[in-house]
C-alpha cells in the first residue's frame, strides 16, 4: 500500500505546471501597443489571477490578435501550459522568444526555456 502511495505522489507532481514551478505569471503588454489589445490583456490578467486559464486564454490570444507581441504569446503559452496543451504551449513559447525585442523577462524565462 505504502508504494502504491509513493506512486501516486509522484504522479501527482508529475503533472504540475511547470508555471507553478517557475512562480511565473502574464505580462503586461509594452508601452504603445493599441488600446484593445492592452484592454484584452489586462481582461486575461485578471482571468488568471482568478484562476480562469481558459477565460485568460481567450482574452489572451484576442490581444495577439490585435497585436502580436512577445508579451502576448507569452501570455498565450503559459494559459496553454495550465491547461495542460503543452505542445501548443511549446509553439507559443518559441513565437514569444522571437519577438521578445530584448525582453529580459522572455528571454530568462525558466518555462519558456522549459518548453524549449
Amino acid at each position: 500500500m505504502r508504494k502504491i502511495s509513493v506512486i501516486f505522489v509522484a504522479l501527482l507532481f508529475s503533472f504540475v505546471s511547470i508555471a507553478v514551478l517557475a512562480g511565473e505569471g502574464p505580462m503586461k503588454l509594452p508601452a504603445g501597443a493599441s488600446s484593445s489589445a492592452v484592454m484584452h490583456n489586462d481582461e486575461g490578467i485578471a482571468a488568471w489571477n482568478k484562476g480562469d486559464f481558459k477565460g485568460a486564454l481567450m482574452h489572451f490570444s484576442e490581444a495577439s490578435k490585435i497585436a502580436p507581441s512577445g508579451e502576448t504569446h507569452f501570455n498565450e503559452a503559459i494559459s496553454l501550459d495550465k491547461l495542460g496543451r503543452h505542445g501548443d504551449a511549446s509553439m507559443h513559447f518559441g513565437a514569444a522568444k522571437n519577438n521578445a525585442n530584448g525582453n529580459e523577462k522572455i528571454l530568462n524565462s525558466k518555462i519558456l526555456n522549459g518548453h524549449l
